[in-house]
C-alpha cells in the first residue's frame, strides 16, 4: 500500500442533509446510520470520522487502511460462501457503535496508524494477487465497521465487481435503509454481527438498537445476497436460553439454511466478565440446531464445532481443521452421500 500517516484525507460524504430549522450550532444531520448525528461545524459524529466542515459533511477515513491481509474466507467467518478460497481483507478506523466488549477496539474506538489506498489500487491488488496456486476472489471489508466507510466501500466495490470479483461485508448491520439498498447490489456475501436479540442489550452495552440490525439481515436476504450471522456470547448478558431460542427462531423464519456462528467472548476493552463457559456455547448450539440447519461454535478450541454436516443424512460434507478445508464430501453443491443441497440457491464448484 502507498501513502503515509498524518492528517486524514477528507472526501465529501453522501447521506446527510442541512438542518434548516436548527440552531446555528447544528447545521447538518448525518443520514448514514440510525444514530442520525446532528453535527456542529468542526465536530464529528459518533463514528468519529464524519466531519462537519463549514456546513458540509466530509468523511475523514476515505481510503484510510488500518488493517489488511489475505485471509481464508472461513476467517470472516463465512463457511458457505466459496469455502477454501482466499480473499483480500481491508479495514479502516471508526465505528458507529460503542460495544463495551469490542474485540477490535484499537481500530474501532481509538486512533490507529493508517496508510492510504485508492479504490483503483485496492481493486488491482485484489485482482492480481496469487498465492499457493490460488487467486484472491475479491475484497472483504472487515476488521472495523465498513458501513461508516460507505463512500470508499461503494467506490471500491464497483471496481471490484467490474473485474468479476466478489465483495464481502463483515458488518454490525447498523445502517439506514437507503444507503444499504444502494450498496447491496454490489455485495455478494455478508456476515452480520447480531450482538444480541434484545434491544436493552443494544442500548446499554452497544449504544445502538436491535431493530435496524434485524432489518439489515432481512433486506440482504431479500436481495439475494449470501447471508451468515455471528453472535458473540457475552457471559451472563446475551446468552440466556430464551433469548437464543428467539434468535434462532427469527433467523429460521427467514431461511433455516442461513448459517449461525456462536463465538466465545474474552474480556476486552471495557468489559471484564469471564470468558464464555464451554457449556454455554454447547447449549447455544443445541438450541439453535432445533431451528437451523447449520450452527457453528468458534473461538473455543475445546468445543469448536466447525465441520459442515449434511442436514439430510448427517454426513460431513465440508471438513475443517482450523482454516484448512476438505470438500471431499461435497458433489458440486450437494451432499455426496444423499444429494441434499448444501448451498442455498446453488453455486457451481468452479466458482468456489
Amino acid at each position: 500500500m502507498s501513502g503515509a500517516t498524518g492528517e486524514p484525507q477528507r472526501h465529501q460524504a453522501r447521506w446527510w442533509h442541512p438542518l434548516e430549522d436548527a440552531s446555528p450550532e447544528d447545521t447538518l444531520q448525518c443520514d448514514l446510520c440510525p444514530q442520525r448525528c446532528r453535527i456542529r461545524p468542526g465536530n464529528r459524529g459518533i463514528c468519529r470520522y464524519r466531519v462537519n466542515q463549514d456546513g458540509v459533511l466530509y468523511t475523514a477515513n476515505y481510503g484510510r487502511i488500518s488493517s489488511s491481509g489475505f485471509d481464508p474466507i472461513e476467517k470472516k467467518p463465512l463457511f458457505h460462501f466459496r469455502p477454501g478460497s482466499t480473499i483480500l481483507s481491508l479495514g479502516t478506523v471508526g465505528c458507529n457503535l460503542g460495544c463495551e466488549f469490542c474485540q477490535n477496539w484499537r481500530i474501532s474506538q481509538a486512533e490507529a496508524q493508517t496508510k492510504h489506498l485508492s479504490p483503483e489500487d485496492a481493486a488491482e491488488l485484489a485482482g492480481n494477487w496469487v498465492g499457493a496456486g490460488a487467486r484472491s476472489i475479491g475484497i472483504a471489508y472487515t476488521y472495523s465497521e465498513p458501513l461508516v466507510w460507505w463512500e470508499w466501500v461503494y467506490d471500491t466495490a464497483r471496481l471490484v465487481r467490474d473485474r468479476g470479483l466478489a465483495n464481502v461485508l463483515i458488518t454490525n448491520g447498523f445502517v439506514e435503509t437507503d444507503p444499504l439498498n444502494e450498496l447491496l447490489p454490489l455485495v455478494d456475501a455478508v456476515n452480520v454481527d447480531v450482538k444480541a436479540f434484545a434491544d436493552d442489550f443494544y442500548r446499554k452495552v452497544c449504544g445502538g438498537r436491535l431493530a435496524p440490525v434485524l432489518r439489515t439481515v432481512e433486506l440482504a436476504v431479500a436481495a439475494g445476497v449470501h447471508v451468515e450471522v455471528t453472535t458473540l456470547l457475552v457471559t451472563g448478558l446475551n446468552d440466556s436460553p430464551a433469548e437464543l431460542r428467539e434468535l434462532a427462531k427469527w433467523l429460521a423464519g427467514l431461511d433455516r439454511r442461513i448459517p449461525l456462528h456462536f463465538s466465545r467472548y474474552y474480556p476486552n476493552y471495557r468489559m471484564s466478565e469471564p470468558p464464555t463457559p464451554a457449556q454455554t456455547l454447547i447449549a447455544a448450539r443445541d438450541i439453535a440446531k432445533e431451528y437451523l440447519d447449520y450452527v457453528y461454535v468458534g473461538n473455543a478450541f475445546e468445543v469448536e464445532s466447525i465441520d459442515t454436516l449434511c442436514p439430510g443424512c448427517g454426513a460431513t460434507v465440508i471438513g475443517r481443521d482450523g482454516y484448512r478445508v476438505n470438500l471431499q464430501g461435497l458433489d458440486d453443491t450437494r451432499c455426496r452421500s444423499c444429494g441434499h443441497e448444501i448451498v442455498p440457491g446453488g453455486t457451481s464448484r468452479d466458482m468456489w
